[in-house]
């Protein structure tokens, strides 16, 4: 069984194989670029993860699975055009290193290469796959809006925020383990279950980023802490604190999440005490967590050999030991 480096070395390998010098290159240098700026690949690597829950042979699954990574550059290549983002992984985002306009065209190529590219699989699992695909890529689109909608909505629900991730987040990851399990030889009766499992995971990991987005070390989260208060983003932990705070605790996030600029650091500061002292950084580490176990649960009862568990188990209790 590989592991989860190995994995990711093998969709490196392959993104690289598959990088050809097409015309127009105006169109496809963006494209590719946005492509080869680094990440995790969280994504392909789920994919191929749940094609090693029950087969050897993950080859069948690398192109899907570098489609998946094509879907996912796709919608942060158009994200960062609507947040007017300048910086990607340490490097000028698309939009600002060429223009608006080749960072949309771009941005759509990628998405239907996407599409090509998860089809490249056996083509009697093909209409299983491809509506797993576009069905999830269509919730992504969803959540895109709900987060959009937030930015102008006063208040967001609990429910109404969560909804928003798995949407936006979660079904990605939940879509890409089930299309990988579907090129592994899966059964069709344990296709619910793995997708909830993914989802599972998905919704513990957008929670942990959320969770060290304010409370992270930047040294090991890989950028600078606070970012989500200083963009007055409706987080998890806002939205909590806001439910719990007393007047004065209100009167302190209505201040710092105006129409008023203030030095960084003293804004990030002041909201962090107010949510510790209402204990959301706790109950955010709780919400993990529980996604986190009932994701183990279901996985503990896949009828596969313990070995091929092994990495997904792995990666599930490492979002709970980051942040304790």
């Amino acid at each position: 069984m590989k592991n989860i480096q190995e994995l990711q070395m093998m969709v490196e390998a392959e993104i690289c194989a598959q990088h050809k010098a097409v015309e127009p290159h105006e169109l496809y240098e963006p494209m590719w670029y946005a492509l080869s700026n680094g990440g995790k690949r969280l994504r392909p690597v789920f994919m191929l993860m749940g094609c090693q829950l029950f087969s050897d042979d993950l080859k069948p699954a690398l192109l899907p699975a570098v489609g998946i990574e094509m879907f996912h550059n796709f919608t942060l290549l158009h994200d960062d055009i609507m947040d007017k983002a300048s910086m990607r992984r340490n490097l000028p985002t698309v939009h600002v290193k060429w223009d608006v306009n080749r960072a949309i065209l771009s941005g759509d190529a990628l998405a239907i290469n996407a599409n090509i590219y998860i089809a490249r699989c056996d083509k009697s699992i093909l209409p299983e796959v491809l509506d797993v695909f576009n069905t999830t890529a269509l919730q992504v689109c969803e959540g895109q809006q709900y987060d959009l909608n937030f930015e102008t909505l006063p208040d967001v629900s609990e429910e109404e925020y969560l909804n928003m991730i798995r949407l936006k987040t979660a079904v990605l990851i939940a879509g890409s383990l089930q299309i990988g399990s579907i090129i592994g030889g899966a059964e069709s009766r344990w296709s619910s279950g793995i997708y909830e499992l993914g989802c599972l995971i998905g919704m513990a990991f957008q929670l942990q980023d959320d969770y060290l987005d304010t409370f992270g070390n930047p040294v090991t989260f890989g950028k600078s802490i606070g970012g989500d208060i200083l963009a007055n983003k409706k987080t998890y932990l806002l939205i909590r604190a806001r439910e719990l705070a007393n007047q004065e605790q209100l009167k302190i996030l209505k201040k710092y999440f105006g129409i008023e600029t203030f030095d960084p650091a003293e804004k990030i500061d002041r909201v962090k005490k107010v949510f510790i002292d209402l204990g959301v950084d706790k109950e955010i580490m709780d919400k993990v967590h529980d996604y986190s176990n009932k994701a183990l649960a279901i996985l503990d009862k896949l009828p596969v050999p313990t070995e091929r568990k092994q990495e997904l188990a792995k990666f599930t209790r490492n979002l709970m030991d980051r942040i304790r």
